[in-house]
């Protein structure tokens, strides 16, 4: 299997200059290796000098979703403790009684449950964890389940607290022990993240409050609210440990020994019928994509971002830290599909 390092190397190299990003890490690889790997850029452009590397540590922002509630969530459902397509409401008493309960976990996957599209939740519910929750789970649906497509952010804070109910497991606790550990991702966790680990942090936004940019804590201010973990964001992690992650989704969409067989191949298939844009299981095929290519990603805000082909036999990761600088999206948008198209040209 070839790779046009060269060429990607170049493209992440521009996106330095332009100012797109500090820096970035980038690997490709099929189900057994990681075939071609590089970074680009610095760590934080206060210190040139200090380059980005390919043990950097990165604010995974919405890549938790994947790595924390799908993983968990596939887990629960492989071993029979969860029906996609049975109503919240018949299972779950937090749902049972209001508008959540007509709701079923795969409309929740496939951003078709009908939820309210507002996700400032200090605005809405204070800053109580459980005062959260409760607004949460009882708010008043925007629209009739699996009526249209619509990505929130609440999808995934609601399954993080299904799973959690499910297991009676926080969420960290429970995808650790089901996933991160047995795949041997050592360097994934929930921050905030100790000391001698931040220092190799790639530092996101800058933060209003203190006149520093975030490191060793979420982006994500409903993360933080609610104490770094949950389901919208909150997790951190490497190259390394999200190449072994996608290596063994790979494998088990290719009928080899891998993590969740049943679950990926479920998940890489759309599940929205006729209706736009289409969507897997958390999963959604690459913008600009030919509809044969078969190219799942899953973005993250702070500037991360993965893919993964069955078809094509392989997966790709590119972490950036582009929030240092902006959060436009047009010009990573466009590194991004750049990225896409060789890594699996």
């Amino acid at each position: 299997m070839t790779y046009r390092t060269d060429r990607i190397e170049q493209l992440l190299s521009e996106g330095v200059r332009d100012k797109v990003y500090p820096g970035a890490v980038w690997a490709v690889g099929d189900a057994h290796v990681t075939g071609s790997q590089g970074v680009a850029g610095a760590l934080d452009p206060v210190e040139p000098d200090v380059p980005m590397r390919l043990d950097t540590v990165f604010d995974a922002a919405s890549l938790t979703k994947i790595l924390a509630v799908w993983a968990s969530i596939g887990a629960l459902w492989e071993e029979g403790k969860l029906d996609l397509d049975a109503p919240l409401g018949t299972f779950w008493p937090e749902a049972d009684g209001h508008p959540l309960e007509a709701v079923t976990a795969r409309n929740l996957l496939t951003h078709t449950a009908g939820l309210p599209l507002r996700a400032q939740l200090k605005n809405l519910y204070g800053i109580d964890p459980q005062d959260i929750r409760d607004g949460v789970l009882h708010e008043a649906l925007h629209r009739p389940p699996g009526e249209a497509v619509e990505y929130t952010d609440r999808a995934a804070l609601i399954l993080g607290y299904l799973a959690e109910h499910l297991s009676g497991q926080r969420l960290d606790q429970l995808v650790t022990r089901r996933a991160w550990q047995p795949l041997g991702m050592a360097n994934t966790c929930f921050g905030p993240l100790p000391a001698e680990v931040t220092a190799r942090c790639a530092p996101t936004e800058l933060d209003q409050d203190t006149g520093r940019h975030l490191k060793g804590v979420a982006h994500d201010f409903s993360a933080r609210l609610l104490g770094g973990v949950c389901g919208i964001a909150g997790a951190f992690t490497v190259l390394d440990d999200l190449g072994i992650f996608l290596r063994h989704m790979l494998a088990a969409a290719l009928d080899q020994a891998g993590f969740g067989p049943d679950w990926t191949k479920e998940s890489l298939t759309i599940q929205t019928g006729d209706l736009e844009p289409v969507r897997g299981l958390f999963w959604h095929p690459a913008p600009g994509s030919d509809s044969g290519d078969d190219i799942w990603v899953h973005y993250g805000f702070t500037g991360t971002g993965m893919w993964i082909s069955p078809q094509q036999g392989r997966w790709a990761v590119l972490l950036t830290n582009k929030l240092y600088y902006t959060r436009d999206r047009q010009p990573l948008t466009d590194v991004r599909n750049a990225f896409r198209a060789l890594a699996f040209a």
